[in-house]
């Protein structure tokens, strides 16, 4: 047992003051007390410290001891993370009792676990970081690669043969350094690598109002802001069912449990179409909900995201979906209060920006030690009390992020899904995403954004105007780019989640279906001018149109579609 360097002095929740921890360092892992609850070093006044505790503090008591780790929090990595569930210290949740036991900082070490380990590289060779030494079979759906670690080069002297292995077990020797199939990494140090990499590509997530006029590139960042109600959890499930990223890393972070329930569950049913498995088995969930303890959900970002670079690091494209970064900022601004800090807006800790920068700058799409190109996607939901988007988690969390998907109230209660709302939502990647595009064989991608975002937003002014003098009074035309903002929601930025055809969309049919959209607009603009009235075009059956997006998954199908739409418009007088 480690012997005890210092004594408890003031407890105030998950806050632990004690005295007498001599050569403590910042970040380093005590544990408290006879039952080890594991703490954290957040502040440091000689030999007296500030902690903050992970686990419910209850039943310790002043004087009891407090013994050095002398290791920073870190998360345990290796194979068996894939399809599985833990808490935001990555401490398996999948046989854990309801409460877990504070003792159980991470899993043991020696279990009996055991992986086969296949061997890929020379023995007597030189390696560096991330050269390939060989893959663990039956590890998740994706191919686990067992690497030199960070900081780690040398002459391989031993890399052990094709066969079963254990924790406990070094698979390889690279100097004087013994190479196992786990590793321990400091969930708040970013992981290394060569170089950013500035080349944009895009993410696909399947929803077409994203991929469409908001898109972002793979290992860039966004933010998810919406009231209650408006579908966050409910888009942050489909993102993590389709995005195109190799790893999904799931934290709920504060949220409900029967959420993160619907999540796995959902996950666990749900064909994944990349491999033909389960989707969960490319998936890390890390659960920590509103009645877990509250410093560990401070943790949990971080320890998703280490994650997230874990399988980077392997030349992975990862996504982090945080549900919700506001329910984190809480935990901070919980913990500020009971140190005494001086409070900043709305009672957050000053260095609200900081903490925030300090997650989301750590996503990136780079060249790894090991050479490959891979990156870290962060998505994050705010959910601001009130729906009121000027609250100081949404400004700052604004300041870091590539993108915001803004989340509409008045959407949401009209069941248009998902509730992003094209006049509060923006994207920093679009230039990015149209040059992508056009050299990949879709020149006009960026025209018809353009061109969709100058109907959505002519169709809101007017509708507004309209309001007020009535629609019939407008001129045809104008009453046409109503109707065409109308057609625009309801056949393309609206999808279905629960439709086999529409839950997902490719970026081929995307477009297609917009173009469609644009094609029967301009006619109807065409038909408004030769003189047929708007009141016959309004009264139009557009309702094939409508269905279109459920109906016609082919490019044959959509064509056949358009023909048959555009021969009944002729057909009016």
């Amino acid at each position: 047992m480690t012997p005890a360097t210092g004594r408890i002095r003031r407890i105030n929740g998950p806050l632990v003051e004690a005295i007498d921890v001599a050569g403590a360092s910042m970040y380093e892992v005590v544990e408290l007390g006879e039952r080890r609850i594991p703490a954290e070093v957040v502040a440091i006044d000689g030999a007296a410290v500030t902690l903050q505790a992970f686990e419910y503090t209850g039943g310790l008591t002043v004087g009891d001891p407090v013994r050095r780790t002398g290791s920073p929090l870190s998360a345990r990595l290796g194979p068996g993370l894939l399809g599985q569930v833990f808490d935001g210290l990555l401490r398996p949740l999948s046989a854990a009792p309801t409460w877990l036991s504070p003792q159980l900082l991470t899993p043991d070490e020696t279990a009996a676990d055991r992986w086969h380990f296949e061997p890929d590289a020379v023995c007597g060779e030189h390696v560096e970081p991330g050269t390939l030494l060989g893959v663990v079979t039956g590890a998740g759906a994706v191919e686990h690669r067992v690497l030199v670690p960070p900081g780690v080069r040398g002459q391989l002297s031993f890399l052990a043969g094709a066969g079963k292995a254990s924790a406990a077990e070094a698979v390889a020797r690279v100097g004087d350094v013994e190479v196992g199939l786990f590793e321990r990494w400091p969930i708040r140090r970013p992981r290394p690598c060569r170089y950013r990499d500035e080349t944009f590509v895009p993410l696909h997530t399947g929803q077409r109002v994203l991929d469409l006029l908001f898109p972002i590139g793979a290992g860039s960042s966004t933010a998810v802001p919406g009231g209650f109600g408006t579908g966050k959890t409910v888009l942050l499930q489909q993102l993590a069912k389709w995005c195109d990223a190799d790893v999904i890393v799931y934290v709920g972070c504060g949220e409900r449990g029967n959420e993160m329930a619907d999540v796995l569950g959902e996950l666990a049913e749900l064909a994944d179409p990349r491999t033909g498995g389960r989707m969960i088995d490319r998936t890390v969930i890390l659960a920590n909900t509103s009645n877990m303890p509250m410093m560990a959900r401070e943790a949990s970002v971080f320890t998703a995201i280490t994650v997230a670079e874990y399988f980077r690091d392997m030349g992975y494209h990862a996504v982090v979906v945080a549900d919700s970064t506001s329910r984190w900022a809480e935990a901070l601004r919980e913990f500020a209060s009971r140190t005494g800090a001086l409070p900043a807006e709305e009672g957050y800790p000053a260095d609200l920006s900081s903490a925030l920068a300090a997650f989301y700058e750590r996503s990136g799409r780079v060249r790894t030690e090991g050479g490959r190109t891979a990156s870290v996607t962060v998505v994050g939901a705010v959910s601001p009390p009130g729906g009121d988007l000027t609250e100081p988690v949404t400004t700052a969390t604004a300041r870091f992020v590539r993108g915001v998907w803004s989340l509409d109230r008045d959407l949401a209660y009209a069941r248009h899904y998902p509730a992003v709302s094209w006049s509060a939502s923006y994207s920093h990647d679009v230039g990015a995403a149209g040059a992508w595009h056009a050299g990949n064989g879709n020149p006009g991608w960026a025209s018809r954004r353009a061109r969709a975002m100058t109907l959505l937003a002519e169709a809101a002014r007017l509708t507004e105007l309209a309001e007020i003098v009535g629609t019939r009074t407008l001129p045809g035309r104008e009453r046409m780019t109503i109707l065409g903002g109308r057609l625009l929601r309801d056949a393309v930025l609206a999808q279905s989640a629960l439709s086999a055809v529409d839950a997902s969309c490719s970026a081929e049919r995307g477009g297609r279906l917009l173009q469609l959209v644009l094609d029967v607009v301009e006619r109807c603009m065409t038909l408004v001018d030769r003189g047929v009235t708007a009141t016959e075009l309004e009264e139009f059956d557009f309702g094939p149109l409508v269905r279109a997006r459920e109906e016609a998954p082919g490019p044959e199908d959509l064509t056949d579609r358009r023909a048959a739409i555009m021969q009944a418009l002729e057909e009016l007088p």
